[in-house]
This record gives C-alpha cells, sequence and structure tokens, in this order.
C-alpha cells in the first residue's frame, strides 16, 4: 500500500481506532479522500436510518463525541493534525446532515452534495473553526459545522422543493 499523505508515520488499520478514523480503509483513496469518506458513510446512515429518530440522534453525537478521541488519537499517532486520511469527520458530518429527512435516492444524493459543499468551500464559521480549534475537537467540529448547514439547507429544499 502506497501512503504519501502529510502524514510522518503510516496508517494502522489493524488498529480498531486507526479503522475508524480512515473510514473502514475508505480515507485512503489516492485522490478526494473526505468524498470517498461521505459516499462509505452511505450505507451505514442507511442502516441506521431504520433507527428511531432519538436512537438515531443518540448515535450520532456518540459518533461526534467519540469521534474527537478518534481523531485526535489517530493524528498523533501519525504525527499530524489532521490527516486528509481521517475521514470519521465526514461519516458524523453526513449522518448530521440526514438528520430526520426522508430517505429517499434523491435527498441522499442531495445531503452529499450540500455536505460535501459545505465541507469543501468552508464558507464562516466554518473556515474560521478549521484554523483556530485544535486536536482531535478541531478536526471533528468544523464537519459537524459543515453537517448542520447542509442540514438546515437540506430541510428547506425538502420542504419547499420535494
Amino acid at each position: 500500500m502506497k501512503f504519501d499523505y502529510r502524514s510522518k508515520l503510516p496508517p494502522k488499520l489493524q488498529d480498531p481506532i486507526h479503522l475508524l478514523a480512515f473510514g473502514f480503509g475508505s480515507g485512503l483513496a489516492p485522490k478526494a479522500p473526505g468524498t470517498f469518506g461521505t459516499l462509505a458513510a452511505i450505507p451505514f446512515f442507511l442502516i441506521l436510518s431504520l433507527l428511531p429518530l432519538w436512537l438515531y440522534l443518540i448515535v450520532v453525537l456518540a459518533a461526534c463525541t467519540y469521534g474527537v478521541h478518534l481523531c485526535g488519537k489517530t493524528a498523533d499517532d501519525m504525527g499530524v493534525h489532521d490527516d486528509p486520511s481521517i475521514v470519521w469527520d465526514e461519516f458524523a458530518g453526513f449522518w448530521i446532515t440526514m438528520i430526520a429527512i426522508p430517505v429517499s435516492f434523491t435527498t441522499i444524493v442531495l445531503g452529499f452534495v450540500l455536505f460535501r459543499i459545505f465541507d469543501i468551500l468552508k464558507p464562516w464559521p466554518i473556515d474560521w473553526i478549521d484554523r483556530n480549534v485544535s486536536g482531535g475537537l478541531g478536526i471533528m467540529v468544523d464537519d459537524i459545522v459543515a453537517g448542520l448547514m447542509a442540514l438546515g439547507c437540506l430541510h428547506l429544499i425538502n420542504y419547499f422543493l420535494l
């Protein structure tokens, strides 16, 4: 396996923390690892969407909370703040985007596109968070905010257009 990101140390997929942080390996895509991480989150979302909303929210909250540790430890182990291969934040951000949205091909595609737009373009306050919050919290919180912004847009689209 060739590994050419900014990290000083290669990923250890046999470590369960790294396996989750790397989105079950999806973050190791040579190009656009965040996009591949978000794509890999979709099948898990489809399973989570079968849960009642209250339980879905608990799972997403747990994914965000534990994600701070997952991403922070993996970044520390790799010797770099936010290696692009760490994509657990994309998993959580996409799951946030899809909160209380009716599941359909259209809503999943729209949720994916909206989340990626906010995650890539990083409008305020996402860019400020990305530059000023460090550690595992910094890795997670910009994607959490991107997910919340995408969630708001997706709910508006769903209400007015779908």
